[in-house]
């Protein structure tokens, strides 16, 4: 793919969100979804394999479902109302069939089946991208109709993504399918706050994004694809390594780093609100995918490949890899906690 076709694409990817945050009417927010959809596809078949053409057909069958559903919701609000803002959503139908198409965009359970095949099936760039900007335009929608949605649905699917999204990570080899489903369970944290707190919800928002970014970076700056690729990190770059771990500890929720923030939060407002039985559920569910972080760190540093050498390096040269993303986002992604207050404020 050219980097000026590249460039448009990015281009309409970011647009296309843009709109959608941007915009008070239904015609338009949808016109943004599927620009923002129309613009992905290209990038999710640039390798020209048959997995990466199942893909994007995976990819847009159900994104193109999702976006009928937010017109079909928004033309009934319309007829009963006789109005098109995106805030004034009043009728019960609307809103619960709303709730169900913004789930399916995102991939919440049990809508979710369709995102760990689309992103194990494109490259590492392509799944950071559908991993992290491409819930920046459902989650905008949300932002704006979060008086309006049904709370006990986003609370079920929040449960059922937390505790899925743990579980089907535990039995998967692949890395791109392991960072699905933790986006799934993270996604799953997100519903469970959006309609108490969206302050809560934004925070939580930022942090995923951070977090998702910076571990996506350095799957990307090692090419790897596997648990097994994670074996050999020590021995191609000690600092990477270290860092891997700490991130992956970070997207687990561990008290020292600023994954901690968001669950620590989330709790605190379940329990506020009286639903100490849903916060017990997405504490337990949190279990399940520290136990498939807490194995790639395992993997990643504490144990070492079996080789016939005993070279220092992955291969009889230093391999150069590319820092400056990390840099950029790691101290975020690490060191947040001690200015919680001044986040919330």
């Amino acid at each position: 793919m050219s980097p000026f076709t590249s460039m448009i694409l990015i281009s309409s990817l970011a647009t296309g969100t843009i709109i959608t945050a941007s915009s008070f009417h239904w015609v338009l927010a949808w016109l943004g979804l599927e620009l923002n959809t129309l613009a992905i596809i290209p990038l999710i078949t640039k390798q020209h394999h048959p997995r990466a053409t199942e893909a994007a057909t995976k990819y847009f069958l159900t994104q193109a479902a999702a976006s009928a559903i937010i017109l079909f919701s928004s033309t009934i609000n319309a007829w009963q109302t006789g109005t098109w803002d995106i805030t004034q959503l009043s009728t019960t139908s609307s809103s619960i069939l709303l709730t169900m198409a913004l789930a399916m965009k995102m991939g919440l359970a049990p809508a979710h089946f369709w995102l760990t095949e689309v992103m194990q099936g494109t490259t590492t760039e392509t799944a950071m991208i559908i991993a992290t900007w491409q819930k920046l335009a459902p989650m905008a929608i949300i932002f704006m109709t979060t008086n309006n949605l049904t709370p006990m649905i986003l609370l079920t699917m929040g449960m059922l993504s937390a505790i899925l999204g743990g579980w089907g990570g535990m039995n998967q080899t692949q890395l791109r399918k392991m960072m699905a489903y933790s986006s799934i369970a993270h996604l799953g944290w997100m519903a469970a706050v959006s309609t108490m707190m969206t302050n809560i919800l934004a925070i939580n928002l930022i942090i995923y994004l951070l977090m998702t970014t910076t571990m996506f970076s350095m799957l990307i700056a090692t090419k790897s694809k596997t648990i097994q690729d994670l074996t050999l990190l020590w021995s191609l770059s000690p600092m990477i390594s270290t860092l891997t771990t700490t991130t992956l500890l970070s997207l687990g929720g561990l008290p020292p780093l600023t994954g901690f923030i968001p669950k620590w939060l989330i709790i605190e407002e379940l329990a506020l609100q009286s639903l100490t039985p849903m916060a017990t559920t997405l504490a337990m569910s949190a279990l399940l995918s520290l136990y498939f972080y807490l194995r790639l760190t395992y993997v990643s540093t504490l144990t070492m490949s079996p080789n016939s050498t005993m070279t220092k390096h992955k291969w009889r040269f230093n391999t150069e890899i590319p820092t400056s993303p990390l840099t950029m986002t790691l101290p975020f992604t690490l060191l947040l906690l001690p200015i919680t207050p001044l986040i919330l404020t």
